[in-house]
């Protein structure tokens, strides 16, 4: 009978031994979870975040691409026109930057 009683302490000591180890592993678990929960909502946040500024270039780029479509319909406004006498006087001012940009750059060194 005495060797039953023993045999059940170790029973029993091997059962709360299983127990803590399990204990501990629930605990390290939850830490875990806890940690990826923290990082999903931080992720959320940026993506969030950068969704706004995104939103933002958008209507940046279309307010933009409003002002070129509408620089761009006067400049074939006056090709159409055939006012040659301004594209000459834009080439000349073309001309005239390269050749004092190329003056700068020759001076300068």
């Amino acid at each position: 009978m005495r060797r039953a009683a023993a045999g059940e302490n170790y029973g029993q000591a091997t059962h709360q031994m299983y127990e803590d180890e399990n204990e501990q592993l629930v605990d390290g678990l939850k830490d875990k979870v806890t940690a990826l929960k923290s990082l999903s909502i931080d992720i959320g946040n940026e993506v969030r975040e950068q969704n706004k500024m995104l939103n933002m270039m958008d209507s940046d780029f279309d307010s933009s691409g409003g002002l070129l479509g509408a620089t761009m319909g006067r400049l074939q406004r006056m090709a159409r026109a055939g006012h040659n006498k301004i594209w000459l006087y834009m080439l000349f001012f073309v001309l005239f930057v390269f050749f004092v940009t190329y003056m700068i750059l020759k001076f300068q060194r």
